[in-house]
């Protein structure tokens, strides 16, 4: 799977940049499965030595080999030091940056207090952020973790959504929710959540606290107004850090000139201890198709624009 790929694709990505075809062959005696290349044989003897390349031990760092697809597509041909696991699951899954666009992301968290992560839907800013607060927790770096959203009502009113509020604004807050379900399991998530070490809240909620010691992390951060971005990183306090993460392409404001996100960058740029991160749609590990929408969507709006 690693090598050929969700449904061939990697088979199709080699096709594509060497001009030959490769194909799956498996040994009826042995059960043992082969690549199979044609073409002429300079196109093959440079798309083995890629293989033979890919495959070497500087192309692995913290027990995590580059995925074929990203270097494919990016031509890559030199080492990329990216950063080992930042977590392992409560399922034994070890949780890695796939790219070197999300190492830079993980070392950016690193080594700032405050991090803005913008990127398309799939590239992990939250999940990542998620799973590097995770383990601050685990080291005793922060004493508990907090995560907020905006809640925007994009197509239901909440007035009209059944059940008390706590139920109206689950909904809203159930990626974040996703994501800690699956790196702590649900038994270990819910006892943290009753002591209050990790605190899911609408962004509202927010308003008037000072949270010292704790892992923030703002997601959506789109759909925040200058305002609310504003009340958001003053809530700040000693021996805590930030992430924000947002798409600016997917804002669900009326007025998309007010989010807080599209005008951050160029208030706080060069900030001491601040950072901005961009990740891309090659940084998207959902399925490869995600990276073709988000391809066709961005040249569609470059067209309507003009």
């Amino acid at each position: 799977m690693a090598l050929f790929g969700h449904d061939d694709r990697n088979l199709e990505l080699l096709e594509k940049r060497f001009k030959v075809h490769a194909y799956i062959k498996r040994e009826q005696a042995t059960g043992d499965i082969a690549l199979i290349l044609r073409g002429s044989k300079k196109k093959i003897d440079k798309a083995t030595e890629y293989l033979s390349n890919i495959t070497q031990p500087e192309y692995v760092a913290g027990n995590a080999k580059i995925p074929m697809e990203y270097a494919l597509e990016t031509n890559h041909r030199k080492t990329i030091e990216i950063p080992g696991s930042i977590i392992t699951t409560y399922a034994n899954k070890t949780i890695i940056p796939q790219t070197p666009n999300q190492a830079a992301y993980i070392r950016a968290i690193e080594e700032n207090d405050i991090v803005v992560s913008i990127g398309p839907a799939g590239t992990g800013k939250t999940y990542l952020a998620v799973a590097y607060a995770l383990r601050c927790l685990k080291n005793q770096q922060v004493s508990r973790i907090v995560l907020t959203r905006p809640v925007v009502e994009a197509g239901e009113k909440l007035g009209f959504l059944p059940g008390d509020l706590y139920e109206k604004l689950y909904p809203y807050l159930k990626p974040l929710y996703d994501a800690l379900f699956v790196m702590l399991g649900a038994e270990k998530f819910k006892a943290l959540q009753t002591t209050e070490t990790i605190e899911i809240i609408p962004l509202a909620y927010m308003r008037g606290r000072t949270i010292d010691n704790a892992f923030i992390i703002l997601d959506e951060a789109q759909n925040t107004t200058m305002g609310q971005m504003k009340m958001f990183l003053t809530r700040m306090g000693a021996g805590s850090k930030i992430v924000v993460t947002g798409d600016v392409t997917q804002i669900d404001l009326e007025n998309k000139n007010l989010s807080g996100l599209r005008m951050l960058e160029e208030i706080l740029e060069g900030t001491p201890g601040l950072r901005f991160v961009h990740l891309t749609e090659a940084d998207v590990v959902r399925h490869h198709i995600v990276k073709r929408i988000i391809r066709a969507f961005e040249d569609w709006e470059s067209r309507a624009s003009k």
